[in-house]
């Protein structure tokens, strides 16, 4: 049957169930009685909707609550091992694959380091492939059980009908590279599993947005500081986030050349790639075979020694001025989008944060107008390295909730996936 509004019964049903496992999931435990209120469903939908989660193993009892004068009220949770995703993060010093329960809690992971040749296109699919296979067998899991698995990887992603999601990665060297194929050919998966892939900044953000220093906020930027450096922007208009190449941001015309191919790029001054470049131009010695991960560390702790002597000039004088880029980069942020918050991570931003943020902020309010600059906070990121495999776990989460908790089957044809439906309709705060 289809209502005046064009919706079905199925439909109803849909919804219902998928606004009382959001409920559960971000604010429970809750009684029936408090669900209610909070979904705006009748007491007749609560019982009903409960009753078929319960049966299907979704929802589980996790204690109970005294009521005024009646009998105690039984507190309704997420099952946590009733559903299972996989977070992948594709970064510039590693691959990150992690296992998670429904309710995120993390069962397992495997690292791949990226060596040289690091984004070599067969090499990254095999990185994944491997630890997708390592995880389930760590955790024991079988891989029909997973709702999906989540990536998030550097560049622009287009989804297209025919070869699915296509990463479009000129910083390294990829173009149009149909991922989510090459990723099904041998894949450890049932056809099945869906893939969810997405710029790597986006599912940054969607992770602070659900879970970290953007919740409860309705516009933000979060940005991703890496070798490279990107940006995810989260309004009312936008709340599944979208991904910014914020890090192409030209900063100074004629300036130095990024790996983009062109000049001046905020990137080619403040990506963890670019600062160590410009520490060893101006005479400093990163640790030789060492990542980039340590000689970041190495450059901070030579322009901050811990023994209270100077340091470094040249490393020392290297941050200030990177502070200035990185404050400048944020004011035009300001300027565009007036986001209440905007929120630094990343693993470069994670490192760097704590020393420049005084000084980034300084610089922000200084380049920015003053109005949008009065209503902005600056602060790191609360949810550290993992926060984008989190984010790309987050995909098929979504995904679930948009089906009402219920495994959608395979529609291969479809050029957009649900998530973003789900991510759209709502972003809790």
């Amino acid at each position: 049957m289809t209502g005046r509004n064009g919706r079905t019964v199925r439909d109803l049903r849909r919804a219902n169930r998928t606004a009382v496992l959001q409920r559960l999931y971000f604010d429970g435990p809750l009684s029936r009685f408090e669900l209610g209120p909070a979904t705006g469903l009748s007491s007749g939908s609560i019982s009903n909707v409960v009753a078929d989660l319960a049966a299907d193993g979704l929802v589980e009892e996790a204690g109970s609550v005294d009521s005024d004068g009646g009998r105690p009220r039984i507190l309704l949770r997420v099952a946590p091992g009733s559903g299972h995703m996989i977070g992948v993060d594709v970064g510039e010093t590693r691959v990150r694959i992690e296992l998670f329960d429904l309710t995120l809690t993390e069962l397992a992971r495997a690292e791949r380091p990226l060596e040289q040749q690091r984004y070599a296109v067969e090499g990254i699919v095999g990185h994944v492939r491997d630890g997708v296979a390592e995880v389930l067998a760590t955790a024991g899991l079988a891989p029909e059980r997973l709702l999906g698995v989540g990536i998030g990887v550097p560049g622009i992603v287009e989804h297209t009908p025919g070869d699915g999601a296509v990463v479009h990665g000129q910083t390294i060297g990829w173009d149009a590279v149909p991922l989510e194929a090459l990723l099904r050919e041998g894949s450890p998966l049932p056809d099945t599993v869906p893939y969810f892939i997405d710029n790597g900044a986006r599912t940054l953000g969607q992770a602070e947005m659900w879970f970290g220093a953007g919740r409860g906020a309705r516009n933000a930027v979060v940005v991703l500081f890496g070798s490279g450096v990107g940006a995810s922007l989260v309004t009312p208009e936008a709340e599944q986030g979208r991904a910014l190449e914020w890090g192409h941001l030209t900063v100074r015309v004629r300036g130095r050349r990024c790996r983009c191919g062109a000049l001046g790029c905020l990137e080619a001054y403040a990506g963890a790639e670019a600062l160590l470049d410009r520490w060893r131009e101006g005479g400093g010695r990163p640790p030789a075979d060492t990542d980039e991960e340590s000689a970041l560390a190495a450059l901070l702790a030579a322009a901050h020694p811990d023994d209270g002597t100077e340091g470094d000039p040249v490393a020392r004088g290297l941050l200030e001025e990177t502070a200035e880029y990185v404050g400048a980069g944020l004011s035009d942020l300001i300027n565009l989008f007036q986001p209440e918050r905007i929120l630094i991570g990343g693993w470069a931003g994670l490192q760097l944060g704590p020393r420049l943020l005084p000084a980034v902020r300084r610089h922000a309010t200084a380049y920015a107008l003053g109005h949008p600059a009065r209503r902005v906070t600056v602060d790191l990121g609360r949810l550290g390295p993992d926060a984008v495999t989190v984010g790309a776990a987050i995909l098929p989460l979504a995904d679930f909730f948009a089906h009402g908790g219920r495994r959608p089957e395979p529609q291969p044809d479809l050029p957009r996936p649900a998530w973003h439906t789900a991510l759209e309709e709502r972003t809790p705060h």
